[in-house]
């Protein structure tokens, strides 16, 4: 018996009769609508017309979910392109016997490469801003996101913590457990909380808003670098860690790149000031 534990065993979510509302994808909508109204009020400090705000939420939403995905399959499951490519992007397996899923399986790592490369064409057809600029806004509201979505895998009782080896910890009674473990989601969830008050304050009380590129990077340095902390209590997801010798995580190994782009970004940010002639209109 653990004393000190925690025992989590939630329902999968709100069952209307009809309708079950799964916690995980409740999650996911308080993430997008919370990251509409945060730029909403960026949109109109920074006198950008809120018509441009829709097509940037269509963006998101299409960027985060198909690069998700695609950056599970690709980083940690590749063998589904072969064994069963209708699971890709389809919430359901086929292989060895069909059965209802659900979306699970995403990479943030995928959803960071998606939503950079979908703001690249958002800044060109609809924004007509330079990309760091809209990067630089969007990543406060994807941190904000972040912590709803970890909150979510802890719901599920998924991307769970190696086990604590102490009296202390969450037991996950869903896994058929009765050992505590991290709870490495919940851990997550509280560093990116400290990563969104911090790009908060930065873009609202100081001049760094005007550097390109300034926040994007503070956004890349601080969120990547929660996560590969937290790698270390965390169990591994697989991926390509093992041809590597398991000196790191596959999630470590892929956080890398964005900490050092973030801080490439910061350093030359300073070298240049964001005006109003740098629009693209």
């Amino acid at each position: 018996m653990h004393y000190l534990s925690f025992v989590w065993n939630p329902n999968e979510g709100i069952d209307l009769g009809f309708f079950m509302v799964r916690y995980y994808s409740l999650m996911f909508v308080i993430a997008f609508t919370l990251g509409w109204f945060i730029m909403k009020r960026i949109y109109k400090n920074e006198a950008v017309s809120l018509e441009k705000l829709d097509s940037l939420f269509i963006y998101m939403v299409v960027a985060t979910l198909i690069g998700a995905r695609l950056g599970h399959v690709i980083f940690y499951e590749p063998e589904i392109f072969a064994e069963d490519p209708l699971s890709v992007f389809l919430p359901f397996k086929t292989v060895p016997e069909f059965e209802f899923t659900g979306f699970r399986g995403l990479a943030s790592h995928g959803a960071a490469i998606a939503i950079i490369i979908a703001m690249f064409l958002y800044s060109k057809k609809v924004l007509r801003k330079p990309v760091l600029w809209i990067l630089d806004r969007i990543v406060i509201a994807v941190a904000s996101g972040a912590i709803f979505v970890r909150i979510g895998n802890f719901i599920n009782s998924e991307i769970i913590g190696k086990a604590t080896g102490s009296d202390f910890g969450v037991v996950f009674q869903q896994l058929g457990e009765d050992f505590p473990r991290h709870p490495a989601q919940l851990y997550e969830a509280c560093g990116y909380i400290i990563v969104f008050l911090l790009l908060w304050y930065i873009y609202w009380k100081t001049n760094k808003r005007n550097f390109l590129g300034y926040i994007f990077g503070v956004f890349l340095v601080l969120l990547w670098t929660v996560r590969f902390l937290v790698e270390f209590v965390k169990e591994s997801q697989g991926g390509f860690e093992s041809a590597l010798g398991q000196t790191l995580s596959t999630g470590q190994w892929l956080s890398i790149p964005f900490i050092l782009i973030g801080i490439y970004l910061m350093i030359r940010s300073s070298k240049k000031q964001y005006t109003n002639e740098a629009n693209l209109d």
